[in-house]
């Protein structure tokens, strides 16, 4: 998140209003233009750093955005938690960690479904599906378009398009570094789900990062949702829970 942000940020003007600001382990990520929780969440919050609760409270109390961070449970012990309870925060949801060691697998898509890589005139397709397949207004394609593109020469990133019956249905997006590669997004438009894109998207970025030589795959989803249970038919394992915690 750190890297697509960044990528983002350096966009000529920085439209979207990126700010990313460390406080010890923490990382606050902010944007001016997208409200959505992904954009604005504090992630990598350790018990060290709870001396820092306030002044990231503060990041986003003047920026006028609810607080919300990232609790995974083997980093912070009961002082964090008490901290932000004191502080009017609540443990508002749960994502799911997934892993699995990469293998390359075989050509056994179906023969329906075909998984092609990302072409860099195919922005506007892949926003689209993007905007369709989570419920945006197509009004959020030009803006996807152009924050997804400043990906596409940037070290680790791959962008793939899944086709049934050759028409474009899904999309999946992929991050690679240090050997870890992260299963940033998918999405399926509504009248092409439960036709197995989404586990095609998956076995295909397992596949790439096989073959360069990660030594692990992660992807985070809804406890228990169609994306879960998608990750487990393949072979994915749960590596923890985290909770979400957001301002009252």
């Amino acid at each position: 998140m750190y890297d697509r942000m960044i990528a983002i940020q350096d966009r000529p003007g920085n439209p979207e209003g990126i700010v990313v600001k460390q406080f010890g382990h923490a990382l606050c990520l902010y944007s001016r233009t997208m409200p959505w929780a992904s954009f604005n969440t504090i992630k990598g919050i350790t018990s060290d750093d709870l001396e820092h609760i306030d002044a990231m409270m503060e990041f986003y109390r003047a920026r006028e955005r609810k607080v919300q961070i990232e609790i995974v449970p083997s980093r912070v012990d009961q002082s964090v938690l008490q901290r932000l309870s004191d502080r009017g925060l609540y443990a508002s949801g749960y994502h799911t960690s997934m892993y699995i060691e990469p293998t390359e697998y075989q050509d056994d898509e179906h023969d329906d479904i075909h998984i092609q890589e990302l072409q860099e005139d195919e922005f506007d397709l892949y926003a689209a599906i993007h905007c369709r397949g989570t419920g945006l207004s197509d009004d959020g394609i030009p803006y996807v378009a152009a924050n997804n593109k400043v990906l596409y020469y940037r070290p680790g990133w791959k962008l793939f398009i899944g086709y049934y019956q050759e028409r474009p249905a899904a999309a999946g997006v992929m991050y690679m570094k240090d050997g870890i590669a992260s299963l940033t997004f998918a999405a399926t438009l509504p009248e092409y789900r439960n036709q197995g894109l989404q586990q095609a998207l998956l076995r295909r970025r397992i596949h790439e990062a096989a073959r360069h030589s990660c030594k692990l795959v992660v992807g985070q989803c809804s406890l228990l949702s169609q994306s879960h249970r998608n990750m487990e038919r393949i072979g994915m394992r749960i590596g923890y829970v985290r909770t979400s915690w957001t301002q009252r």
